[in-house]
């Protein structure tokens, strides 16, 4: 990520190692790319730079175009700049939703009654075989099977 202390390079891994995967949500890349954001700033960094250094950071390609789409308009990123950032996780595991991942997350959405972008992320940090989903949008602690959702900035 660019204006995460200028080094994008930090954030290439070679994939997911055998650790548990740990998904991270689109609020977390936001806030790590904007220095306004104080304290939620500095934890987001911090957090983005451990699964990098760790490898075993995942997100999905729902993540990858809503931080596009937020980059863009309100962190006022120009489009190059984020496509860098988008460049730099491609080394993430990536989960690519399918026809069978938007039925299961209809049946996530009913079940939890989530909105159906949070069903949708969950789904993906399922199907990434992560053990941690890092969001600040679903209730702290909040378990789907073994995926437990953390909030960083508690």
């Amino acid at each position: 990520m660019r204006r995460i202390e200028g080094s994008a390079a930090r954030f290439r891994g070679l994939g997911t190692n055998s650790m548990t995967a740990e998904f991270i949500d689109t609020n977390i890349l936001i806030y790590a790319e904007d220095s306004g954001m104080g304290m939620k700033h500095t934890i987001a960094v911090d957090l983005v730079a451990k699964l990098a250094r760790q490898d075993n950071g995942a997100l999905s390609t729902q993540v990858l175009a809503e931080y596009y789409n937020a980059a863009t308009k309100k962190l006022r990123l120009t489009s190059e700049e984020a496509e860098e950032t988008i460049r730099d996780l491609a080394f993430w595991k990536i989960h690519r939703p399918s026809h069978a991942d938007i039925v299961n997350s209809i049946g996530l959405q009913r079940r939890y009654r989530l909105s159906w972008w949070d069903a949708m992320i969950v789904n993906s940090a399922i199907e990434s075989g992560s053990g941690i989903l890092w969001s600040e949008d679903l209730s702290n602690g909040q378990e789907f099977g073994t995926l437990v959702v953390r909030n960083p900035f508690l």
